[in-house]
Order: structure tokens, then sequence, then C-alpha cells
């Protein structure tokens, strides 16, 4: 495959504020080969995704975030090409959606102590969504609540005072670590990926991870600086794992995009060839 692929990116299906289609819709727009649906928790978008990029001519590479904690901190597991009809697989996403709403509420409950009104009806009226059943929502729409009852003037600054690790209303309930979550990926035949690690703060942590089996790193991020680059494509290079990247595309609120705009950071098509390499060999 020629061209560009960003491989990392949020839709209505999780917390991003653009339908799965849209994305898919500007990936054809900016002129990329492919895109991949990477939703926290959930498969729920992939499906239109993928009928959007038949009906377009562009690639949609099914994926998923995982959200898991190790050694106090938030870390995340991609996944690519696993088994969509994989039913163990997806009763494992729902316990994880579980959690996070459970953490959703934690959250909610927090800033309420710290003075701030804010209640789980607006934060899914927010998110476009009811409520009921499989609804997926994050920390981008309790800030975008922040936001709009004017707590906080943006969303930067309603992570950093609030929602960050180490924030007033943080809270981290028990998840599965990443080396399950990296088990998970590859029992359902997919590739597992370490997500943004320049994040984290821990090298030692990441080399762990890829000595366990993570199947690759990702390299370009929005929130990763050229001396991250060359440092993630070196230990990428070392460990012999597939070096990824994309946006972390979550869509715009308030006029800002975040994390960066679909399309801003990708890697050379040639790389889903890889992934798909992996799953073959798993499958």
């Amino acid at each position: 495959m020629n061209g560009r692929a960003d491989l990392h990116t949020h839709t209505t299906a999780s917390d991003g504020t653009g339908a799965p289609s849209d994305n898919v819709r500007l990936a054809k727009a900016g002129g990329l080969a492919a895109v991949a649906i990477t939703d926290h928790d959930t498969v729920a978008g992939v499906a239109e995704a993928v009928a959007e990029g038949v009906r377009l001519g562009i690639t949609v590479v099914p994926g998923v975030e995982l959200s898991t904690v190790a050694e106090g901190r938030d870390i995340h597991i991609l996944g690519y090409y696993f088994d969509l009809s994989d039913k163990v697989w997806l009763e494992r996403l729902q316990s994880l959606r579980g959690v996070r709403g459970v953490r959703n509420e934690m959250i909610v409950e927090r800033l309420r102590e710290l003075g701030l009104q804010v209640s789980m009806r607006e934060v899914f009226e927010q998110a476009g969504k009811d409520g009921e059943g499989d609804n997926t929502v994050g920390r981008p729409h309790i800030a975008a609540v922040l936001v709009a009852k004017g707590y906080v003037s943006t969303m930067k600054e309603a992570f950093d005072c609030y929602l960050s690790s180490g924030a007033a209303a943080y809270v981290n309930p028990p998840r599965i670590t990443p080396f399950q979550a990296i088990d998970w990926i590859r029992e359902a035949g997919g590739a597992a990926v370490v997500a943004h690690p320049g994040l984290y703060g821990s090298d030692r942590l990441i080399e762990e991870l890829l000595r366990y089996g993570a199947d690759g790193i990702e390299v370009f991020h929005s929130d990763h600086g050229p001396e991250e680059e060359a440092r993630y494509g070196a230990m990428a290079d070392r460990f012999g794992v597939v070096a990824t990247g994309g946006s972390d595309y979550h869509g715009e609120r308030n006029g800002v995009v975040f994390h960066g705009a679909l399309g801003s950071r990708t890697v050379d098509a040639s790389v889903i060839a890889r992934l798909e390499g992996i799953r073959r060999a798993r499958w």
C-alpha cells in the first residue's frame, strides 16, 4: 500500500467528537491511504468506519485503545487487527468499559466534593448519549462540562487543574495491567502496541512491555517531539518491533483540536502490512 496512515483516532463511540464515518472522510480529504479507529475500550465504531472506507476507497484499520494501570500510572495499549467475532475478547472489552464508568462516577463525586456542581447526566448530555446501555464516555466529556459551566476556560485547564494524573479530582480505580492487555490482544489474534510512551515518564516500563511481548511502539504521536521520536524509533529498532504512529485525534471542542488534527502524525502505510502479518501469524 502506498501513502500515509494515521493509526490512532477516536470517535463518538468513545470520547471523540466525530462519528466514525467522519474520521474516514477527514482521512480521505487529507490524502491519507488509511486510518485506524482506536476508541477507548470499545470497537463499536469500527463497522461504520469500515463501511465508509469501502465507499470512499480508503483502508480502515480496526483498532482499540485499552486502559490499564501500572506503577500508579495510566498506561494505554493499542490493539490492531484482532478477531471482531471473538466472544471472550468482546466480553473483556465490556468489563473494561464497566471500570471506566466507575471511574467517571468517582471523578464527578470528587469534583462535587471540591464544590464544582457536575453530574453524570450532564456528562452524558455533553457526549450526546443517554446514559443507558453501553455508553462509553471519558475525561474529555467531563472536561467539556467544566468548560461549559465556566469552572475552567479551556480543556487544557480542566485537565491540568482537575483531571490529569496528580490533579485535584484525579482517581485511578483498579484496572488490568498493560501486561494483561497485551495478552488479551494477542489472544484475540491482534497486534499489541504501546501507545504514546513519552507520556509515562518510564522508559524502563516501556522496555519491560516490549520484552514481555508487545508487538510495537507508537513512535510518532501528537505529544511527542523530535527527541521522543528519535528515542522510541531507536527502541523499536533495538527490540525489532513495529514503529507505529498517529495523531490521537479526538475531534474539536470549543475551537481546539485534542490532541492533534487527524493526519498530523502518520506513518508509511506499509506499516499496516506488518500489523496484518502479525494477525495472519496468530490466526
